[in-house]
């Protein structure tokens, strides 16, 4: 069966929407691109159209991709003391000149939505989305599941979260010899390299949860970390790319905001 992230977020942001038609102050979020990078231009847009959606108020700031990193810095701050500000999210990556940890660092941990810096109160939008997929059609604990994958965004997150949820957890990565003997074990596997078609048939454990949060463009088309086609038919339930964890991520961006708001009132 495939876990349609769509509908998932779409109920997620339609209980947003009636909570937020209710509320005197609409909860805030401030969204900063820097440089014309073809991939942060379209999430970008999209989490401005969502939030429009919802009825939050967004503000949605895009820079020269020569502005330095002391003026990203400053507008960060800008929005940290701003009180109709909830939530900021500076859309990564960032050109090479400024430093992604500063920025991250920059951003009060009460507004860090995306759940990047150290003390943010909030669970990264990515990982959050993944754990509601797989809760959707299985409980977790209990369960083994496999990571591969060890980025701070995602790989590492959603293995801690995991394990909060009592899962026994094995991390894989491009270093791990022998794959293939790992994902045959998972009750959940969760692929997040980034490498098209990682993850075959052969790989999976009949009857396994597969959460594809792979993104990677082929002939114009996008496509994730496992075949699709052939997987399929021998997981028990699969998400699609796209489709899948996008979505979430997403809404999960506008729950965070929403948690902001709630604390911050």
């Amino acid at each position: 069966m495939i876990i349609d992230g769509r509908k998932l977020a779409a109920e997620i942001k339609m209980e947003l929407k009636d909570k937020v038609r209710t509320l005197s102050r609409k909860p805030g979020l401030a969204v900063i691109r820097v440089g014309e990078d073809p991939a942060s231009r379209v999430y970008v847009n999209i989490k401005a159209k969502t939030c429009e959606e919802l009825g939050f108020h967004s503000e949605v700031i895009v820079l020269d991709e020569k502005t330095s990193e002391e003026e990203l810095l400053r507008l960060i701050d800008h929005f940290n003391q701003r009180s109709n500000i909830d939530g900021i999210l500076v859309q990564l990556p960032l050109p090479k000149h400024i430093s992604e940890q500063r920025v991250i660092m920059a951003i009060s941990p009460d507004k860090d939505v995306d759940g990047f810096h150290p003390l943010s109160k909030f669970t990264p939008c990515t990982p959050k989305g993944i754990i509601q997929l797989i809760e959707s059609v299985t409980s977790i604990k209990g369960q083994h599941a496999v990571v591969v994958g060890r980025s701070n965004i995602v790989g590492k997150p959603v293995a801690k979260l995991l394990l909060n949820k009592n899962a026994t957890v094995t991390i894989c990565h491009s270093q791990t010899n022998n794959l293939a003997e790992f994902t045959k074990q998972a009750d959940i596997l969760v692929a997040a390299v980034g490498k098209s078609f990682l993850i075959t048939a052969e790989m999976v454990k009949p009857g396994a949860v597969v959460i594809d949060v792979g993104v990677n463009r082929q002939d114009k088309k996008l496509i994730g970390d496992v075949d699709y086609s052939s997987v399929k038919e021998k997981a028990a339930f699969i998400t699609p790319v796209p489709g899948g964890v996008g979505p979430m991520t997403v809404a999960c961006l506008m729950q965070n905001t929403f948690e902001s708001y709630l604390t911050r009132s």
